[in-house]
């Protein structure tokens, strides 16, 4: 059976030759013969030693798959390889010839392989062999010695410095992130980790500005305030409501079960426990001390000030109030808050929390110092005032009267030296009032003055030459306009009078007529002149303006209400400051009821100047003050009553009617406004009384001449050296 060209051969030695499928030998590196097939070359020890021919050893067929799973060290070995020589590492790269070793004569070439490739290929970049003339195919055993591969490279090692930077850039990121962070934290976001809690910790005690002192004219005191103490507690750490409760309502004069609800515990708007709650203003420094030596737990008192009046009703309706908290409610505590209250302090301290609670040494601490009241000097003389009150008072409960007024005023300066007011009020303890004796009549009384109105009207007559003092004209006892009929009261029958008996008799015939005269343009002018129509701006909040008729509004029977008083509103200070302006030489000088204020450092800064303005020339003013003292001296005349021994006295008795929201109201308002010495005023006081009936000459006229007689004493003014003059009613 013929032989296959591609089974192995064996030579006398018992190897085996490969052959090609032409049946030629084995190709040769370098020139050299052949002498070893390709399995002699591929057949090698793990540890790359050759397997030699002979001694009888079996062949053993290398498996190139088989070979590398059983020599994991060859790849190291090779890389250990490339410390060899260059020559050597040259001669296996470029496939040098074997070396020949000669053993028992034979020769057997020994061949070291760097490099292998899978059987039956050719090495990467080795032109390929054709084989019987075609291209060799997968499987096919070469021919001869293949070339051998190239080692591999060894691994690149890592570059110590490089991981030196990388790791270094890496820590100072780490480091810039944090320190970016601090940063953040500290100068950032301090205040708010920094207060988060500090809501907890703060304290604020109030440090209340000493309100300022009202005073009289020569600085006695009418309202001020002194040292007091203030009862808080902290519901937090009351440990028995109801027996602090009953411990405290004697010592503070207040029921136990309103204590107990002011100790109890409860939240504020942030959330926390409220420890601070206000169970008396103002107590008494003596008594702070005893509730203090109780020791009470969660009971405590701090500084406190109390307004004190020390002449309770004196001035009161002047005065008025302030609340708990030294805010003014009424009268000028109320006008001038701004001024007396000053501005309050605080200190704002850290505490520590549960049983720590007490200040924190070195914590948050702010104190603002308070800034004290300014005081008010009043235009009041307490004495007076005292006085005034007290004659009002009789006066209205010998009338049965409701309200009552009474002002007195310098006639030079517009100084109000007293201001009554009936019905009237403790302002220590103004709680137990009604809101209507609280009121300041003088300010806020609105009448139709009557009669008392006249001396305007006669007084524009003058100074527009209507009349003269020695006008004489007939007077009826009646007239009508419109609608209206207006009689006297002192029946003339048409007889001729002359204007001082006009003005003793109070004739609204006669007055009426002067009014015709003079138009109702004029009239309106010298009302307005006179300060009728608009406040005073004497200080007093809530000053009624009252009210003039428009001359497009008069009806005809305005023509005769208007001159006599009536369809006209006015205060009775209003009505006071006119009779002022007569008094002074016919300038009007606006009222005032505020001297001087006086700085915490005692600076004293007067008031401003009051408004004047020339209304009556000093002749025309000076002869009506003649006029008006024929009302206290004429035999039947209507203000006998107000006569003052000694002192020339000028003035004019009214009957009006008191009229709220514009509606009369029953009975009537008997007034009578004078000036004393005739001759060389000094004082001007008006008295207003609302009672069932009555005209002025009866219930207001002798009220007058009490508070006239004893402010002439007080201010030590001489009695007239001159009698007053002789006056004819119908020459």
């Amino acid at each position: 059976m013929p032989s296959r060209s591609d089974e192995p051969r064996r030579d006398a030695t018992g190897s085996r030759r490969g052959s090609s499928r032409n049946g030629g030998v084995s190709g040769e590196r370098g020139g050299e013969p052949g002498v070893g097939g390709i399995s002699d070359a591929r057949a090698y020890t793990p540890r790359g030693r050759t397997v030699r021919d002979g001694g009888g050893r079996a062949e053993q067929r290398r498996n190139p798959r088989t070979s590398r799973t059983q020599d994991p060290f060859r790849p190291a070995l090779q890389v250990l390889d490339g410390g060899r020589s260059a020559a050597t590492r040259g001669g296996a790269r470029a496939g040098a010839a074997p070396r020949r070793e000669s053993t028992a004569g034979r020769t057997t070439v020994v061949r070291t392989v760097t490099d292998r490739t899978p059987r039956g290929e050719a090495p990467v970049g080795t032109p390929r062999r054709r084989v019987g003339g075609r291209e060799p195919r997968r499987g096919d055993r070469p021919a001869g010695r293949r070339p051998a591969r190239k080692a591999p490279r060894p691994p690149r090692l890592a570059d110590p410095g490089r991981r030196l930077r990388l790791g270094t850039a890496l820590a100072l990121a780490l480091f810039v992130a944090i320190g970016v962070r601090l940063v953040v934290l500290q100068a950032v976001d301090t205040p708010a980790y920094a207060d988060g809690g500090m809501a907890e910790r703060l304290r604020t005690v109030p440090l209340p500005a000493p309100r300022g002192a009202i005073l009289d004219r020569d600085g006695a005191a009418l309202a001020h305030s002194v040292e007091a103490r203030y009862v808080y507690a902290d519901p937090t750490k009351i440990e028995d409501i109801a027996a602090t409760a009953q411990t405290l309502s004697p010592l503070l004069g207040m029921p136990a079960s309103e204590l107990a609800e002011k100790m109890k515990p409860r939240k504020r708007i942030s959330g926390v426990d409220s420890q601070f709650e206000y169970l008396a203003r103002g107590v008494d420094v003596g008594r702070a001390r005893e509730i203090m030596a109780l020791k009470l737990p969660g009971i405590a008192a701090h500084r406190d000030e109390r307004r004190e009046v020390p002449g309770g009703d004196l001035a009161a309706n002047l005065i008025g109030f302030t609340s708990l908290d030294m805010v003014g409610l009424e009268g000028l505590e109320a006008r001038y808050d701004d001024l007396l209250h000053g501005e309050d302090g605080q200190r704002v301290f850290e505490i520590g929390l549960g049983a720590l609670a007490a200040p924190i040494p070195g914590g948050y601490s702010r104190t603002t110092k308070a800034k004290p009241g300014s005081s008010i000097v009043l235009t009041i003389d307490r004495d007076l005032q005292y006085t005034v009150q007290r004659i009002l008072s009789d006066r209205m409960a010998a009338v049965q009267g409701s309200t009552g007024a009474a002002v007195v005023l310098d006639a030079r300066t517009g100084e109000v030296l007293a201001q009554a007011s009936h019905p009237t009020y403790n302002a220590a303890k103004p709680q137990a009032s009604d809101p209507t004796d609280r009121e300041d009549a003088a300010t806020s009384f609105v009448v139709d003055p009557g009669s008392v109105h006249k001396a305007i009207t006669f007084g524009a007559a003058l100074q527009e030459g209507v009349i003269t003092p020695d006008t004489v004209f007939p007077v009826a006892n009646g007239i009508r306009k419109g609608d209206t009929w207006f009689p006297d009261t002192h029946r003339a029958d048409g007889r001729r009078m002359s204007v001082a008996g006009m003005m003793a008799h109070s004739s609204n015939v006669g007055t009426i007529q002067i009014a015709d005269q003079l138009g109702p343009e004029r009239l309106l002018d010298y009302q307005q002149r006179f300060g009728l129509g608009k406040p005073t701006g004497v200080g007093m909040p809530g000053e009624a303006s009252g009210r003039l008729l428009p001359v497009q509004e008069w009806s005809e029977s305005s023509h005769g209400s208007v001159p006599i008083g009536h369809s006209v509103d006015a205060t009775p200070l209003q009505m006071a400051a006119v009779y002022a302006a007569i008094a002074n030489d016919g300038t009007y000088v606006q009222p005032r009821l505020v001297k001087e204020t006086i700085a915490p450092d005692g600076t004293r800064t007067p008031n401003k100047e009051p408004v004047t303005r020339q209304v009556l020339s000093p002749d025309n003013a000076a002869a009506l003050r003649t006029m008006m003292e024929a009302v206290t001296t004429v035999d039947n005349a209507t203000g006998l009553a107000a006569a003052v021994p000694g002192y020339r006295v000028a003035g004019k008795t009214g009957t009006g009617w008191r009229l709220v929201e514009g509606k009369k109201q029953p009975g009537d308002v008997a007034s009578f406004i004078g000036m004393a010495p005739a001759d060389d005023p000094k004082y001007v006081i008006a008295v207003f009384v609302h009672s069932p009936s009555g005209g002025g000459g009866r219930v207001s006229a002798p009220a007058f001449k009490e508070m006239m007689t004893f402010a002439l004493r007080h201010f030590r003014v001489p009695p007239s050296g001159d009698p007053a003059p002789k006056f004819t009613v119908f020459p």
